[in-house]
C-alpha cells in the first residue's frame, strides 16, 4: 500500500506513545482533572519562559530520538534498546538529554498553565528517576556495553550538563 508507515516510523509510535505521551499529556490531564484545575491568566514573563522550555524541550527531544534511532540502532522504550552506545550530540554533555526534554516540557507545562499540581508531579517525575537511572537504568547499561558505559558515565554528568563536549579519544 502506497499510504503504508514506513517501519522506522511504526517502530516509534509505540514508544512515543506509551512513554512520553503519559507523562507529557495524559498523567498531567488526569492531575488537572482530579484538582478540577480552572486556567488563571498567568505573568507574560513566565508564559514566554513556558513557551521557550516548550521549545527547547521538543527540540532537545526529536534531537535524542533522531540520535537513538540513526547512531543507537534503537529507540528509548526498555523493550527496543539501542543496540550501540550513543555519546554524540547532547548525549557528550549529559547522559540523560532525552530525559532532560521530558523534565523542560513538564516545567514548561506548570508555567503555562500556572499549575502548583503539575509542578508537584514534575518533582515527583524527578525523584522519582534520581531514584531509577542510577539503581536499574545504569546497572542495565553497565551489563550492555561493559567499560564503554563506564568511560562514559566517569566523564559525563548524569544531570546537569558539561560544557565542553566529551570526546571518547580524549581521555
Amino acid at each position: 500500500m502506497e499510504n503504508e508507515m514506513p517501519p522506522a516510523k511504526r517502530r516509534w509510535i509505540i514508544p512515543v506513545l506509551t512513554l512520553p505521551m503519559n507523562v507529557l499529556v495524559f498523567i498531567p490531564a488526569i492531575v488537572l482533572w482530579l484538582i478540577r484545575y480552572r486556567w488563571e491568566a498567568n505573568h507574560p514573563v513566565l508564559l514566554v519562559m513556558g513557551g521557550l522550555l516548550l521549545f527547547l524541550g521538543f527540540g532537545l527531544a526529536f534531537w535524542t530520538m533522531r540520535i537513538f534511532h540513526h547512531i543507537g540502532k534503537g529507540t528509548a522504550a526498555p523493550w527496543d534498546p539501542p543496540q550501540r552506545l550513543v555519546v554524540s550530540g547532547p548525549y557528550r554533555h549529559v547522559r540523560n538529554p532525552m530525559l532532560t526534554s521530558v523534565f523542560m516540557t513538564l516545567a514548561a507545562e506548570a508555567l503555562l498553565l500556572n499549575s502548583w499540581a503539575i509542578f508537584i508531579l514534575l518533582a515527583v517525575f524527578v525523584f522519582g528517576n534520581m531514584l531509577y537511572f542510577p539503581l536499574v537504568e545504569e546497572k542495565t547499561l553497565e551489563k550492555r556495553f561493559g567499560n564503554a558505559y563506564r568511560d562514559y558515565k566517569r566523564n559525563v554528568p548524569r544531570w546537569l550538563p558539561r560544557l565542553t563536549p566529551w570526546r571518547p579519544d580524549s581521555t
